[in-house]
Parts: structure tokens; C-alpha cells; sequence
């Protein structure tokens, strides 16, 4: 692509006070004749044939306009990945679920229906989370694949779910939109989930709880709300966890993973679109913070471990100045304060 074209394009937008080229950009200094989103308009329709992507940002009062070559992604709509994961994922919950209810399938195939209640609240919860996501990507036109499941026969029967973004951001307006819709979304089954099975929970006395084996389970200020309005429990009783309430409670602890204000997680996203630049500060804050909490439960240092790897900091979405509306603004604070009431700091327990 000739350059000067390239200048060309610009000059209807900017004023030029200064350009060069790089080997993966085209960089400009000046100042916009017209408000960010207009000229962000503008020139995305001017280059999408050449397959070039603006990058807006702010520095020291200047505007600072990168144009790089857009990252094609596979256009592949095939769900038949999805739709194996998700058949996979449900099997691994019927499994886990059919456990939990005191069934085993292995010995009698039929105890996986026993698992169904367990299975199919675990999936609701992560199945309209990741498709808030993914419907809130389609009406911000923002390419992003279906849901992918994880299935894995542990104590929950899977890893969870995800979605991948195959096109750019395209401002801090859609990052909080996209980041808050799964975990609000997610929650508003999660909350009636636990409340349900709370109800289907006994008590049992603690003595007769320490000689069970197991796992003790962690509470989050939300859960423990729910709790405390939904069911008594006498003194020197314990709560036995329903299948269904277990499963809301693994539901709030996946939202309360995802909401962590870092790098590409949902809070991450929220974070970058409320505080910009500032973001960093309250990401390593949220990092450094995993490593004593790793001495209560080592399960924060495997987290710590992929955060670093996959990278602590936001990336820039392509306009970085346009402000947040005051709706954004709401939802982007109420994700965050829903972060602390969702967090768990010390998830699982081994009973001795």
C-alpha cells in the first residue's frame, strides 16, 4: 500500500503535524478535526478494502493514530467443534453430578441420570454467561466464535467455557459491554440456582461433618448472603450442600475468577474501560496480591502463573479516546463492586 495514499485518507480526518512509518505501522501525530467516533468511522470505511485497521489513542494532548494491517481470522462458521465440547462437557457434569448425588455411573450406567439436576445447573450458569458474550459481541459487530465447553471429570466436571474474539474492540464503550454482560448475566441464573439449592440442603451436626470425607467449601460475601436469608442452620449444625446449590456456588466462583480486574479477563476488560491507562496499576495490585493468598490456597499461584503468562496488562482497543457514557460507567462499577462480593479467597478446604 502506497503511504501517501494512506496520508491521504488521514489528512480528511486529522490535522498532520507529524507521520512516519515503521515496519508494522503507519504512525501519525495531530490533532481531529471531528469527534473520535466519527473519524473512526470514516476511516474504517476507507480502509477495510485494504485490509487495514486505525488505532486511535491520546498522548500529552496529541492524538497518535497507528494504522496497521488487519490480522485475518478463519472464517470458518462450522459448529461441529462446539457442539462435541458441549456434548463432551455434559457427559463430564452428568458424571461429576451423578457422584455428588451418591451415585456411580461406573457401576451402574443408570446413576447418570442422578446427575442431571447438577449438570444441567452448572451449564446454565456457564451457558448464558458465555452467550451474553457472545450476543452482546454480535450487536456491538464484533466478530466472536460460539461458546467452547471444557469437559473434564473433576469436582466440577469441567473447566468452564469460552469465547474467542476473531475481530479487533472496537472501543472502551464495547469492552465494558461485552466484559460485564457474562458475569451479570451469568449471575442472574447463579443467584436463583443457589437459592433453590439451599433449599434442597440439609444440616447435618458438625461432629457427624468431620467424619465425612471431602472437601469444605469456601464462602463469598454473596454466597454467604444468600445463605443466611435463604435457610437456618441450628447451632452446632453445618450445611450438606444440595448438588444444585453446589453448582451455584461453583457459578458465583467462576464469576468471581473471571471479574478479577487483569489482563483479558471479563474485569480485566471492565477495568481498562472505567480507569484507561490507570488499569495497570490496579491489575498488579489484584496480581501481587494472588501470592499470599497462594499460602491459604495454592490454586492462586497456578492463577498467578497464567496471568503472567498471558499477560497482566489490557491491549488497547482501537479508539482509545472516546469516553464511557454514563450507562457504561454504571455497569462498569457495579461489575466491579459485584467482583468483591463474588470473590472467594480461599475456594476449597481438604477435610482431615
Amino acid at each position: 500500500m502506497n503511504p501517501e495514499k494512506i496520508k491521504d485518507f488521514v489528512e480528511e480526518v486529522m490535522m498532520v503535524s507529524e507521520w512516519n512509518v515503521d515496519q508494522n505501522a503507519f504512525l501519525f501525530k495531530g490533532q481531529l478535526y471531528r469527534s473520535p467516533e466519527a473519524t473512526m468511522a470514516t476511516l474504517r470505511g476507507n480502509l477495510r478494502s485494504f485490509n487495514l485497521v486505525p488505532l486511535l489513542s491520546k498522548r500529552d494532548n496529541q492524538v497518535i493514530l497507528a494504522i496497521r494491517f488487519l490480522r485475518e481470522s478463519k472464517k470458518s462458521r462450522r459448529p461441529t467443534i462446539h457442539v462435541v465440547l458441549f456434548a463432551l462437557t455434559v457427559l463430564s457434569t452428568l458424571f461429576v453430578g451423578a457422584l455428588h448425588a451418591q451415585g456411580n455411573p461406573l457401576v451402574n450406567p443408570f446413576d447418570l441420570l442422578k446427575g442431571i439436576p447438577f449438570s444441567f445447573s452448572i451449564l446454565l450458569i456457564l451457558g448464558s454467561h458465555e452467550l451474553g458474550h457472545f450476543f452482546t459481541s454480535q450487536h456491538n459487530r464484533v466478530d466472536a466464535s460460539l461458546p467452547y465447553f471444557l469437559p473434564f471429570p473433576h469436582l466440577f466436571g469441567t473447566f468452564g467455557a469460552f469465547i474467542r474474539m476473531k475481530s479487533p474492540i472496537p472501543d472502551k464503550k464495547t469492552l465494558v459491554r461485552i466484559g460485564a454482560a457474562g458475569p451479570l448475566i451469568g449471575l442472574a441464573f447463579a443467584i436463583p440456582i443457589v437459592v433453590i439449592g439451599l433449599k434442597l440442603s440439609h444440616t447435618v451436626p458438625v461432629s457427624e461433618l468431620e467424619r465425612m470425607p471431602g472437601l469444605s467449601l469456601g464462602n463469598s460475601i454473596l454466597f454467604s448472603l444468600i445463605a443466611k436469608s435463604s435457610v437456618t442452620v441450628p447451632e452446632g449444625h453445618d450445611l450438606l450442600l444440595h448438588p444444585v446449590a453446589f453448582a451455584g456456588w461453583a457459578g458465583i466462583l467462576v464469576t468471581g475468577l473471571n471479574l478479577m480486574p487483569v489482563g483479558q479477563l471479563d474485569g480485566g476488560h471492565i477495568g481498562y474501560g472505567i480507569l484507561g491507562k490507570y488499569h495497570k496499576w490496579l491489575a498488579r495490585g489484584v496480581f501481587f496480591s494472588l501470592l499470599p493468598l497462594g499460602l491459604q490456597w495454592p490454586g492462586w499461584w497456578v492463577w498467578a502463573a497464567l496471568l503472567f503468562f498471558l499477560g497482566i496488562q489490557h491491549p488497547l482497543p482501537l479508539d482509545d479516546i472516546t469516553p464511557l457514557g454514563i450507562g457504561e460507567k454504571i455497569i462498569g462499577w457495579l461489575s466491579l463492586a459485584l467482583f468483591l462480593f463474588t470473590f472467594t479467597p480461599i475456594p476449597l478446604r481438604l477435610l482431615p
